[in-house]
């Protein structure tokens, strides 16, 4: 896979500085539109399976922690099963506030590459169906195309069933 070099943000500078392979791929984003993967998806010609939303998330008691959680947009993350995979007792999502101050990228946006301070990160395990995924580049309108096992190597993640329809 490619790399192209294009304005850079820490999510590809972070890719190619640990020389992951990836493929950057832009659209117009329409600032009326809150509905980020789905506008990703229509933007992009690609199925929303193949299309992942990093979504930051609280952990409460047990294991207390703020975690991302990497799901396709055509799903929900099932904050129970996170919450079980993680040792916690509950999850919640975090404030939009909360989770760009921890990851540095506005909601819509956000990566799960080159956070201000990386979150432990749990990937849909429907990930490894696919050679590669395509997950925010670090901006809206910017989406970068990795394949899973290169993003959880590099994030120290780890794949787990998160999603619910």
């Amino acid at each position: 896979m490619a790399t192209r070099k294009t304005a850079g943000t820490p999510a590809t500078v972070a890719l190619a500085k640990a020389g992951v392979p990836f493929v950057v791929h832009e659209y117009e984003h329409d600032p009326a539109n809150t509905h980020f993967g789905d506008e990703s998806v229509a933007a992009l010609g690609v199925e929303a399976h193949r299309v992942f939303k990093t979504l930051v998330a609280q952990l409460v008691g047990g294991r207390e922690a703020t975690v991302c959680a990497v799901v396709p947009v055509a799903h929900q993350l099932d904050l129970k099963a996170l919450a079980q995979t993680t040792g916690a007792k509950k999850a919640t999502m975090a404030d939009a506030a909360t989770a760009e101050r921890l990851t540095g990228y506005l909601v819509g946006g956000i990566s799960p590459f080159g956070h201000k301070r990386q979150l432990p990160v749990y990937v849909d395990a429907s990930a490894q169906a696919f050679p590669t995924i395509l997950v925010s580049g670090g901006r809206r309108g910017l989406s970068v195309e990795v394949a899973a096992e290169d993003l959880v190597a590099l994030l120290a993640a780890s794949f787990a069933r998160l999603a619910r329809a």
